[in-house]
């Protein structure tokens, strides 16, 4: 599969963000604690090199916590305030507003010098799509203020959002890159639902999942499917069909179901806290 997807109106805000980012002080970044590199836009880094930076781990609840641990070091080392968390279900939530003041202190402080009291800081939510800014905001301002869906590119406008007398939020619609250079990075993307499945081969993108279930959680299909993992990709996904009740009319396995269900289990969480991808794998810049 070669992954491409970048909306016309993803370009339109980019351009729209560079002239945006003059007006805040911190970039709260989203990303998926599941693919915690592979969710992050490397267009971002350029474009916020000069602000305060948080990045929110959310979706935490789906992610192993053992590698979810060792992103939270990775980004750390790198400069970035970290804060692992579940937007739906507001665990991690607290926690937030103190840590856009520890981010911000020393702003806060020059304000202070200079006899500037109670601006707000202001910060800009970026994200991928389907990552959960919306749900983020949503929760962390108490009321729904903007938009949700599970779909990729519901947020299309800009708002600003006055949560308390500290902080205000500027909301910003999902961006892609233009370009994955390495494809493993669309697949991860892929697998999470950040790109339309619409547009993907569901079964080769389960093909992949059992490949690395298979290496890197050992068991887990055999748990939840009772199927042998000994047995190669094609033959176990049928057999998931066969006990799952995936089957065609004429009674044969229905493998393009049975994919789709393994997707689903995997994105709901029903397989388990499972992380694609793991720190050590990252070559330090």
């Amino acid at each position: 599969m070669n992954f491409q997807w970048y909306p016309g109106h993803m370009t339109k805000a980019k351009r729209q963000m560079q002239e945006d980012i003059k007006l805040i002080d911190l970039v709260i970044e989203l990303v998926d604690a599941r693919i915690p590199l592979s969710s992050r836009n490397p267009d971002i880094d350029e474009l916020g090199k000069n602000k305060y930076r948080l990045i929110l781990m959310n979706k935490a609840d789906l992610a192993d916590k053992e590698r979810t641990r060792e992103w939270s070091a990775f980004f750390k080392k790198k400069g970035f305030f970290v804060v692992s968390l579940d937007a739906r279900s507001k665990s991690g939530m607290k926690s937030i507003t103190d840590i856009v003041m520890e981010a911000c202190k020393e702003k806060i402080e020059r304000d202070r010098k200079r006899g500037i009291k109670n601006r707000p800081v202001r910060a800009m939510v970026v994200g991928i799509p389907n990552v959960g800014k919306s749900t983020f905001i949503n929760s962390y301002a108490g009321k729904a203020c903007a938009k949700t869906g599970n779909k990729p590119g519901v947020t299309k406008g800009k708002q600003w959002i006055r949560l308390n007398k500290s902080v205000e939020l500027l909301d910003t619609p999902g961006i892609l890159w233009p370009k994955f250079e390495d494809q493993s990075v669309g697949l991860r993307l892929a697998l999470i639902g950040s790109i339309k499945d619409e547009i993907l081969n569901v079964d080769e993108l389960a093909v992949e999942l059992v490949k690395f279930l298979k290496a890197e959680y050992p068991g887990l299909l055999a748990q939840r499917y009772e199927v042998s993992e000994e047995n190669d990709i094609i033959e176990l996904i049928s057999a998931v069909a066969v006990n799952r009740k995936c089957l065609s009319k004429g009674g044969e396995p229905d493998y393009s179901k049975a994919a789709a269900l393994i997707i689903d289990d995997f994105r709901s969480g029903k397989l388990g806290n499972i992380t694609l991808e793991r720190p050590e794998n990252i070559l330090e810049e």
